[in-house]
């Protein structure tokens, strides 16, 4: 299942090659590639490559979310360039409940693009995924700029409104099914059914 994020948040088109994203089968999970302009902007984090870096969304990333929109639960994936990650769990808008989790993702940097390659396991998965969004940002002061696949149309932005990623009611219908088949079914996750009674406080 192949996404190309075209607009930025607020339904302009992008000014550059769109960020190009795949979902496909992995082993126990679900592979998530990502071939896109490297700017290099703003500079790498001061932080190890292939590590969680919490923050990591003030600097160059591609960011994917798997909503349950019934229950509002969801994952939020960021993958940066320079070989950074970091996974959030969320029980509602911004709720984080698991943040920093540990994730399988190599990377690969040519002088204008890069392409990224990271295994999501089932148990970071909420229960009932039926949401997708994608995101992108780079650059810095004034220039920073905020890309959605599943944009704000522009007619509903309010004046003065700025980019926000967890505007859950923007986000489109996704299956699963599609890449696995129509039999297959989501497999259950320890982690959230551990989580079950904090999520119920949280309502």
């Amino acid at each position: 299942m192949d996404f190309k994020i075209e607009h930025t948040w607020d339904s302009l088109p992008v000014s550059h090659e769109p960020v190009w994203i795949r979902l496909s089968p992995g082993d126990g999970g679900l592979m998530m590639e990502v071939k896109a302009p490297f700017f290099n902007d703003p500079p790498a984090p001061h932080a190890e490559p292939g590590k969680p870096f919490e923050g990591l969304w003030d600097y160059e990333v591609v960011e994917a979310f798997f909503l349950n929109e019934k229950t509002q639960h969801y994952m939020e994936v960021e993958l940066c360039p320079h070989g950074q990650h970091l996974v959030i769990l969320l029980f509602g808008r911004r709720k984080s409940w698991k943040r920093e989790l540990a994730l399988s993702f190599e990377v690969s940097r040519h002088k204008n693009t890069w392409e990224g390659k990271a295994h999501l396991p089932w148990s970071y998965f909420p229960p009932g995924v039926d949401k997708f969004n994608s995101f992108a940002i780079h650059g810095s002061k004034a220039g920073r700029t905020y890309e959605a696949l599943y944009p704000i149309p522009q007619d509903e932005i309010k004046k003065g409104q700025e980019p926000d990623f967890h505007h859950l009611e923007y986000f489109k219908s996704f299956s699963l099914n599609t890449i696995f088949g129509e039999e297959w079914k989501q497999p259950e996750s320890d982690l959230w059914m551990s989580q079950k009674p904090t999520a119920e406080e949280n309502k």
